[in-house]
């Protein structure tokens, strides 16, 4: 169990209003966990303390060779007051893999929930009431030694921070459009895709960007080596029901195993649903759409929990999915996962951590 020293700050910011539309992740709290790592000495002092910025070297190697993994998850509260973390050890889990593909040095299980449990503790009161808000748990570790030599850091830094956010949905589940990308390539078997390591997200920006500039909002990425295969989007795994079917692509070491991936699976099993896991090429999209069984496309993802999606593009030729309505799995998911997460449904499946 970790000795954790705590310092509360003295100037406590002005909390956002109840209802007040925040930009996610704009808006932080009053503190944060922080955590150091020294090889031969382990990790160490840890604590919490006034949210404020940290002092690097300009040398220190996470500014030079990307070595970082981070996290993303939420707190909730619940109508009768409780706050729930919705499957926390599959986020430190995850982490915990991105680590060891990373060479940086893994966090014991029951340290990583302390850390964020505590934490989550002392800024309770940021968590927004309202539904459809909550509080966003980044937790992240950076490399820190100042070292110009390409090879593992011994220095580390492991920080959580946390930020109110609003309903991702403003008008309630609008599907998006989507780009199936066939230039670019985010990440390769082998490579850091199934890793949460900014690397990803960097490499992802210029068809982000290239998409919303033709007016999708996602990108849906193609394997990196036959350029045919589905993975999937920006920041959200992808699921279709293909006549009668949920299929999603299979984890293959380029794409991330999301927390709300397992959920989705999960929950459509306990349905009755046959749920495949496969490699789908865009081609396969293609033809069932033309042949009327593509009956519904929707992502999942810690942000949105489900994104339906309306339309999708694949090279010059456009398609919508279900006349671009929200389908009635992709609905039934998302009240699901979101009546468990705010303590509205019984979680059957063991997966809230009520914060204590």
């Amino acid at each position: 169990m970790l000795d954790i020293k705590i310092e509360k700050t003295k100037n406590p910011k002005k909390k956002p209003e109840e209802g007040q539309e925040i930009s996610f992740g704009t808006v932080f709290t009053d503190h944060m966990f922080i955590m150091e790592y020294k090889e031969g000495k382990g990790w160490f002092n840890p604590r919490i303390e006034e949210y404020k910025d940290i002092s690097l070297s300009p040398a220190s190697m996470i500014f030079h060779y990307g070595q970082s993994m981070f996290e993303g998850l939420k707190a909730y509260k619940s109508e009768d007051g409780r706050t729930l973390l919705f499957r926390p050890t599959k986020n430190i889990q995850r982490a915990n893999n991105s680590n060891r593909r990373l060479c940086i040095p893994e966090i014991e299980e029951k340290d990583f929930l302390q850390a964020i449990v505590e934490l989550v503790k002392i800024d309770e009161e940021w968590i927004p009431r309202k539904q459809g808000s909550s509080l966003y748990i980044r937790p992240f570790i950076i490399a820190t030694e100042p070292n110009l030599s390409v090879e593992p850091s011994k220095e580390y830094k492991f920080i959580i921070i946390l930020s109110p956010v609003g309903a991702y949905y403003k008008e309630g589940l609008n599907p998006v459009k989507i780009w199936i990308e066939d230039e670019y390539v985010r990440a390769v078997r082998g490579g850091i895709g199934e890793a949460k390591t900014g690397g990803n997200y960097a490499a992802s920006l210029l068809a982000q960007k290239k998409s919303h500039e033709s007016g999708y909002s996602q990108v849906l990425w193609l394997d990196g080596v036959e350029r045919k295969y589905i993975e999937e989007v920006g920041a959200m795994n992808i699921f279709f029901k293909m006549d009668g079917k949920i299929v999603t692509p299979m984890l293959n070491g380029s794409i991330l195993p999301g927390v709300t991936r397992a959920s989705v699976i999960e929950l459509c099993q306990s349905w009755g649903y046959s749920v495949e896991e496969r490699r789908i090429s865009a081609e396969e999209l293609y033809v069932a759409a033309k042949q009327g069984k593509l009956e519904e496309v929707f992502g999942s993802g810690t942000a949105a929990v489900i994104s339906p999606v309306g339309t999708l593009k694949f090279g010059e030729e456009v398609f919508e999915i279900n006349n671009g309505k929200i389908g009635d799995i992709s609905q039934k998911i998302y009240d699901t996962i979101t009546g468990i997460q705010y303590g509205k449904m019984e979680d059957k499946f063991d997966w809230i951590v009520e914060v204590k």
